[in-house]
């Protein structure tokens, strides 16, 4: 199996014994680079799990999942932070944006955190800013911000360090179906544009349908 990103019988359980839960069961996939799929299925069967491991913000129990042939959990815990601060973006189903910075403040933070100067780190959340549509919304708080302009903010915030994957869980799920739409829209056309490979997860079909891909997760195991 040859890929960008492979997923190598991956296994996830929580808790031990009579209580221990296993939520993955040997998921084998591969992602080319630049491709959009989403990961669909019914409430509950892992796409989350399955989301958050690609992203190395959890662990598998076993398993592997090497990016361009690199197995990414036998980094140490510094080495694994600075891949997912370099390669990886998220966008959640909520923004999670600090109320108290406005758009540009919001979106410098991870340019901040990585030690980017702050002149720097202005031109790069002000360009993004611009290129998901907010230029005129710049200095607005997200208490004076409409829903999709919040998620807007939140997807420029995940793409300000330019990941080459960007990683959504419902990013559309706290939006009215219009809005939605604007923002997935957004999200393939930044795939288009900067090249970002898209995984999604959502429950909405209709969105997973206008991706090349759909990957169905049922009791733990994939079929797409």
């Amino acid at each position: 199996m040859k890929g960008w990103i492979q997923v190598q019988q991956l296994f996830k359980s929580y808790g031990n014994g009579a209580k221990q839960v296993e939520v993955l069961k040997g998921i084998d996939l591969t992602f080319s680079q630049g491709e959009r799929a989403a990961i669909v299925g019914a409430s509950g069967v892992g796409k989350t799990t399955l989301l958050h491991i690609l992203g190395t913000l959890d662990r598998p129990t076993s398993g592997k999942v090497l990016y361009e042939g690199r197995d990414i959990f036998a980094l140490n815990e510094m080495e694994l932070s600075s891949f997912r601060n370099r390669e990886v973006g998220f966008v959640f189903q909520f923004h999670h944006l600090l109320p108290e910075f406005n758009a540009l403040e919001n979106t410098m933070l991870p340019c901040l955190i990585r030690g980017i100067p702050k002149k720097e780190a202005t031109l790069q959340a002000r360009t993004i800013l611009t290129a998901v549509g907010l230029k005129d919304r710049l200095l607005h708080k997200p208490g004076e911000l409409s829903g999709g302009e919040q998620q807007r903010v939140a997807v420029a915030r995940a793409l300000v360090l330019e990941p080459r994957i960007l990683l959504a869980d419902e990013p559309t799920g706290n939006l009215d179906t219009a809005t939605g739409e604007s923002v997935f829209d957004l999200l393939q056309e930044l795939n288009k544009v900067k090249g970002v490979t898209l995984i999604v997860v959502t429950h909405n079909m209709a969105l997973a349908g206008r991706l090349p891909r759909q990957i169905q997760l049922t009791d733990g195991k994939t079929a797409g």
